[in-house]
């Protein structure tokens, strides 16, 4: 028995395909039958490699009971937030205002015809347990409510409409874009590297992270040092649990404070942030070693488990793998972490004993009698302690890193239980390709190339930069996925941001190639024209050409996992001013960020890629120099600065810096070259 998603190539909608649910994805017929029918929509949003989205599908989704009532009583629609991130974002603003959290699964009832919410959760359990009431009992209460409480009904609809419009509306402010504002904001955002609540977990929150790192050399009067601050972070990045030190990549969080045990999925969006900000710390903090390991080990993974044939990288991989083909579920975790046995199985007493003086690795283990490998410090790894990690290599993928170039993916369920795996059954593959996030990952490599001079990452970004521009921009209209070769789902603000952002930075790592500026300033061009909001400034989340039935139209400014799409395009147009010298472009930008000014004084630790940019327009910087000069300049830290390459510079000068339409005296050599940046951009 099939639903129907039967026939979507969302693999998180496939995974729900045989539910005894009759689920439907969002369209306009599944809509249209809510309305007739006068049934609340049930709204499920989640993501393939979602832990917790996978319990449920196994649990309540698959309860043929729930099945019933479910279908008898309203209209149940499944979406995969990395199709739609347009429509889990508005309902995720309503289930906080409802609840005052989120979270994925995000699970929302909706009145039919006006898709208003009026009641919502997260994980909902087939029977009572984690203080929350069973799922059937939610189903019940919802319906009687709908039914019966209609007078409520209709006044909570209203208050929630009328909370999630006035989010849209910006409350403008009278000041100015000034480098208080911009002191203020750098603090702020500083100041999140430097909280740990022992009850929380670890994100790793680079958009917190880059700002603070960029702000860390302006002399703003604040009470966090932001270099010890963001090395920390590199540090409990590259040494904790979160690091897959056997086989590179970066989990997406982890569960406690001390950065010891993950949640084990593998996004490729935190992972190309992650690469762009160990390079920028490599480009500032030389000394620390396994900045470079940790780079290295995230090409690597990419390059083995994550790159597609055409040219671009899979979206994610579970948290959750199979111990045996005959095991009915998946479980957490279990291709990651070692029982103290199977180690000492594996290794000789000697190899043991020195795995354990540099990870957390005890008979008890530190993830449900397993052990999570975490490092103690960041010194070179020993030639025998290196042999030691490639026999865990060979343990779980069933031969050495050596032998292997690319590693076949499992694409659902039934492949990673069939395929004849050599080592561990492994996580499942969302194969999908995301525009924005591969985007993400041509910043990280390009910056990366810079930084340590390898050209093999320079050619994975410009291979996936070349497929995106030649499969995923069609007839004038960039498109943010791609399934198996097939461009689909119109892009969203987030999807151009990035990816001009990205071809920003591979111009930057070769300005010698004009190819990158100039389809970086034709894709600007489009985003312009179907995003931007000519009465309050700043980009919408969805083009003016996408004709969708949502509640309200967003501009999102607030940075999550991943920063946020209208401080990453102010940047953007400020650089495209520098490299260009039109200055319709800085007075986009200016405007664009006078749009978000109210938010930046009153919440600015919900924008710090707001800050970024900020930085950006007061502080920008071009220097205008040669080749030669450039691939020595390229490697240093200059956060607000970009490079022209010349041909022609005044008599015994390397290089000219300027700051918007004015330029210091000619430079004539490296060290008064160096000395006018940091000053012009501090």
């Amino acid at each position: 028995m099939t639903n129907h998603l039967a026939e979507s190539r969302s693999l998180y909608l496939q995974k729900h395909a045989e539910n005894p649910i009759d689920w439907w994805y969002w369209c306009d017929e599944a809509l249209s039958i809510a309305a007739a029918e006068n049934k609340p929509i049930f709204l499920s949003i989640g993501y393939s490699s979602c832990h917790w989205c996978t319990v449920m599908e196994g649990e309540a989704f698959s309860d043929n009971a729930i099945a019933d009532y479910l279908n008898n009583n309203f209209v149940p629609i499944k979406v995969d937030r990395e199709e739609r991130p347009d429509i889990d974002s508005i309902y995720m603003q309503a289930l906080q205002m409802m609840t005052g959290q989120g979270g994925w699964p995000l699970n929302i009832f909706l009145t039919p015809g006006d898709l208003v919410p009026f009641y919502g959760g997260t994980y909902f359990p087939v029977t009572p347990r984690y203080n929350r009431p069973s799922f059937i009992d939610i189903l019940k209460s919802v319906r009687r409510f709908y039914d019966v409480e209609t007078e409520k009904l209709e006044g909570f609809k209203t208050e929630i409409l009328f909370n999630l419009q006035r989010s849209t509306s910006l409350e403008t402010t009278e000041d100015a874009l000034t480098s208080e504002l911009l002191d203020q904001g750098l603090e702020t955002n500083t100041a999140v590297l430097s909280s740990g609540d022992p009850g929380r977990p670890n994100f790793p929150m680079i958009p917190y992270a880059t700002a603070a790192l960029q702000g860390s050399r302006l002399n703003f009067n604040n009470r966090y040092d932001a270099d010890k601050l963001c090395l920390q972070r590199g540090q409990d990045l590259v040494l904790g649990g979160i690091c897959d030190h056997v086989a590179g990549g970066f989990h997406r969080y982890t569960v406690d404070h001390t950065w010891t045990v993950p949640h084990f999925e593998k996004m490729l969006y935190d992972n190309g942030q992650i690469l762009e900000y160990l390079a920028n710390l490599w480009s500032c903090q030389r000394h620390f070693l396994t900045i470079e390991d940790a780079i290295a080990g995230i090409v690597n993974w990419l390059k083995r488990e994550m790159l597609a044939p055409q040219g671009y990288f899979y979206a994610s991989q579970d948290a959750d793998n199979f111990a045996t083909a005959e095991a009915a579920e998946p479980e957490e975790g279990l291709f990651y972490v070692w029982s103290y046995n199977e180690l000492e199985n594996l290794l000789s007493a000697e190899e043991l004993a020195e795995l354990q003086a540099e990870f957390s690795i005890t008979p008890q283990g530190n993830f449900e009698g397993s052990n999570v490998l975490q490092r103690f410090n960041h010194e070179e790894l020993s030639p025998s302690l290196e042999q030691t990690l490639q026999k865990l290599f060979a343990a779980r993928y069933g031969e050495k890193q050596t032998g292997i170039d690319t590693f076949p993916v499992a694409k659902n369920n039934r492949e990673a239980k069939t395929k004849p795996w050599p080592g561990r059954i492994p996580p499942v593959t969302d194969t999908k390709m995301i525009t924005a996030w591969n985007s993400l990952i041509i910043s990280g490599l390009a910056r990366a190339a810079s930084v340590l001079g390898i050209t093999n990452y320079q050619q994975l970004a410009e291979n996936t930069a070349n497929f995106i521009l030649q499969q995923q921009w069609l007839e004038g209209r960039l498109h943010r996925l791609n399934y198996d070769g097939q461009a689909t789902v119109l892009a969203q603000s987030e999807d151009y941001a990035l990816f001009i952002k990205a071809l920003l930075d591979l111009h930057q790592s070769s300005p010698q190639n004009p190819q990158w500026l100039d389809s970086a300033i034709a894709l600007q061009a489009e985003f312009d024209r179907l995003f931007w909001s000519e009465m309050g400034g700043g980009y919408y989340n969805n083009g003016s050409d996408v004709g969708d039935n949502l509640l309200i139209r967003e501009r999102s400014y607030m940075d999550n996992a991943t920063p946020a799409a209208n401080g990453v395009a102010m940047a953007n147009l400020v650089r495209l001013f520098l490299l260009t010298d039109n200055l319709e472009y800085r007075d986009r930008a200016e405007q664009g960020l006078q749009a978000f000014a109210g938010i930046m004084k009153s919440s600015p630790q919900a924008c710090p890629s707001l800050f970024v940019a900020l930085d950006w327009l007061l502080n920008g910087t071009v220097v205008k120099t040669t080749t030669e000069e450039f691939a020595i300049l390229i490697t240093d830290y200059f956060p607000t600065t970009v490079y022209r390459i010349v041909t022609e510079l005044p008599q015994d000068a390397i290089a000219l810096v300027c700051q918007g339409l004015s330029c210091l005296e000619p430079a004539e050599n490296l060290e008064q070259l160096r000395l006018q940046i940091r000053q012009i951009a501090e």
